[in-house]
């Protein structure tokens, strides 16, 4: 195994602008030592791994970083920018930038050496000698460890034992001087989407904020090198937890019923000694706070973000746990359809009448249970909006709440209210100050029990059919959809369902189309065919483009575009994402281009789906399936056709990879 760093992968005079082009330069270092093999793949991983959220830290830190299957080993490369990179750090641009690059699958001793860098990152006298440096030698050798900081850095074993200012000094006073007031006792967790380096340099200054304070605290690092559980025993002792995390806390029930104050990562690492702080005034009051979402979905959510983007979050947590059911109910519906007729929603149960040898009956059978997951949809829905809002107690209220609105016939609308009348009730019961030994039965009977009683009274007696009449009258509108505002509607779908390309907007599109197939008519079957359309056509118009113009696109890009395909033909919108990543400003406007005109032709063209999902494979049981494939080619045509146009009026300066990809393979 190679060294982790060497002096080639340091540039001691980075002239870099952009952060794109600060990894692009460091990059390059490592593809010249044959670290990265596909130079493009692995900036486009950067870059996606920089759109989950921004990489620059408090004190003049970039720290781009990556897991990538165009990685050979866990490589480190570091750049000094004497003019700073803007990394999107609160206090300003970065002067020390380091990539991290880590294979998929990397061994993990390498990773536990990048997580003990994380930690000397915290540390100004280290990152003081990173400025003060004179050769590459020099700092790859401080960066290797063979020049030591001058303040011991703990181990990797320190993130499950016990800080505390005490444990600054000598031990031997501890048993003769005991305090009249025990310290806080904190236990905290921190987890970022790669587990490289936030996760640790979190770790870190909450341990150095802990000895600040005089509180004991002992943090487990879920990274990618592994993690060991905090011990039982000290969970249990533990006064109030940190959750400092962009990913879901893992066995997050041991911490159930204590004070808790739950953030993103990167307050972790910013503002340690606040959190601290914020968590002794919880104890202190003797109160469980609403806690920040934990549902996968959320990744990336922050303290400190505005009411719009935490519903919004909210929402698609919801949605995200939805989507399985939509698929798999939606798809039997439409195999049902296939196979027995528009009739077998007329079919007796397959419970008192089914022959194995009719195709009727198989028909009837996928269509009751396809029925059964659609069923679900709505509790769903409800349950997991709640979920994203207030964790595991949310899940009963919520799916209650969703049920009723199903009852009063309040459809898709009164679930996304009773999920968020069910979160904000959790909320609000979770603020009522109980006594310690109350708190353990809080999440298990209290909180379910409330929580549910105030969202039945509230959606059976308040606003369960208030909303069951506006659902009604948007049914009635759909159904009366015709000419000029038909076409309209399309257009925007179609620019809705290729604006983010599997994000909220495309979820909201997505969502809009299947609450019609709930209550279906012709205006809402002719919604859920124009949005499977315009679904289908950014991976297509990128596959397109990348065949007919392969030049403009990188190695990595085309072979992305081999798969894109297949991708659009399943109506997989995410496949564009890769290219969109690279280049957001001309892929994105050129696929909602190409959704618009596809949505739009849709709808005119009168085109019906019952199915909520499958894309080409259901072809056969779309409404006027052949105007159908003409609307998506026309759309996929427009898209490739703008891309390439956008591409070819300014060229990007990786253009010329055919060359520059032969010169690589044989560096």
């Amino acid at each position: 195994m190679s060294e982790l760093i060497t002096a080639g992968l340091v540039d001691l005079d980075l002239s870099a602008g952009t952060k794109e082009a600060a990894a692009r330069s460091l990059a390059e270092r490592m593809r010249a030592l044959g670290r990265v093999t596909d130079l493009e793949g692995f900036l486009a991983d950067v870059a996606a791994r920089e759109a989950q959220m921004p990489t620059g830290l408090d004190g003049g830190i970039g720290i781009p970083h990556c897991r990538s299957a165009h990685v050979t080993e866990p490589t480190l490369a570091f750049g000094r920018a004497s003019a700073g990179i803007d990394f999107g750090a609160p206090d300003g641009p970065a002067d020390l930038v380091f990539l991290i690059a880590a294979p998929v699958g990397a061994d993990s001793d390498h990773l536990t050496i990048l997580s003990a860098l994380a930690r000397q990152l915290m540390d100004a006298e280290f990152t003081g000698a990173l400025r003060a440096a004179e050769s590459a030698e020099a700092v790859a050798a401080l960066l290797r460890g063979d020049t030591p900081p001058a303040r011991e850095e703990a181990g990797a074993a320190d993130s499950a034992r016990p800080a505390t200012a005490a444990a600054a000094g000598s031990t031997h006073s501890a048993a003769a001087a005991v305090p009249e007031r025990q310290p806080l006792r904190i236990v905290a967790v921190t987890s970022c989407p790669t587990g490289i380096a936030h996760t640790y340099m979190a770790a870190e200054a909450l341990r150095q904020a802990a000895l600040d304070a005089g509180v004991e605290i002992a943090v487990e690092t879920q990274g990618s090198a592994g993690f060991t559980r905090l011990d039982p025993a000290v969970v249990a002792a533990a006064d109030g937890v940190i959750l400092a995390h962009d990913v879901e806390v893992r066995e997050r029930a041991r911490f159930a019923g204590k004070p808790t104050v739950d953030v993103g990562v990167k307050a972790g690492v910013n503002r340690p000694g606040e959190l601290i702080a914020e968590l002794r005034k919880l104890v202190t009051a003797g109160g469980v706070p609403a806690e920040r979402p934990a549902a996968p979905m959320d990744a990336g959510a922050g303290a400190g973000e505005g009411f719009g983007t935490r519903l919004r979050t909210w929402l698609m947590t919801g949605v995200s746990y939805m989507v399985p059911f939509v698929a798999a109910g939606g798809l039997l519906i439409a195999l049902a359809f296939a196979v027995g007729g528009y009739q077998v929603n007329k079919a007796p149960s397959v419970a008192d009448h089914f022959l194995w040898t009719e195709s009727a009956s198989w028909a009837a059978l996928f269509f009751q249970t396809g029925g059964a997951a659609f069923a679900f949809l709505v509790p769903v829905l409800a349950g997991y909006i709640a979920y994203g809002m207030a964790d595991r107690p949310g899940l009963v209220p919520g799916f209650v709440g969703g049920s009723i609105a199903l009852t009063v016939n309040a459809g898709f609308l009164g679930g996304l209210i009773a999920g968020l009348l069910a979160g904000a009730t959790v909320l609000g019961v979770r603020r009522v100050a109980v006594p310690p030994v109350l708190r353990g039965i809080m999440p298990v009977v209290v909180i379910p029990l409330l929580s549910s009683a105030v969202v039945g009274f509230l959606m059976f007696l308040v606003v369960g059919k208030p909303v069951a009449a506006l659902q009604k009258a948007l049914t009635d509108w759909l159904g009366g959809l015709s000419g000029t505002n038909a076409v309209v509607l399309g257009a925007v779908l179609g620019l809705m369902m290729c604006f983010d390309l599997g994000g909220p907007l495309n979820k909201c599109a997505y969502t809009f189309a299947v609450g019609g197939l709930a209550a279906p008519n012709a205006g809402s079957l002719k919604v859920m065919a124009a949005v499977m359309a315009a679904g289908m056509v950014p991976p297509l118009a990128m596959a397109l483009a990348t065949a007919v113009r392969g030049g403009l696109f990188t190695r990595a890009e085309r072979e992305n575009g081999k798969a894109a395909w297949v991708l659009g033909a399943s109506f997989i919108t995410e496949g564009a994402i890769p290219f969109a990543a690279a280049d957001p400003l001309r892929v994105i406007p050129s696929a909602m281009a190409g959704g618009a005109v596809t949505g739009a032709l849709s709808m005119a063209f009168g085109c019906t789906l019952r199915a909520p999902h499958g894309g080409a494979f259901v072809v056969p049981l779309i409404g006027q399936p052949l105007l159908y494939l003409v609307a998506v080619a026309a759309g996929t045509v427009v898209g490739a056709a703008l891309v390439v146009l956008l591409k070819g009026l300014r060229r990007p300066e990786h253009e010329q990879e055919p060359e520059r990809d032969a010169a690589a393979a044989v560096v």
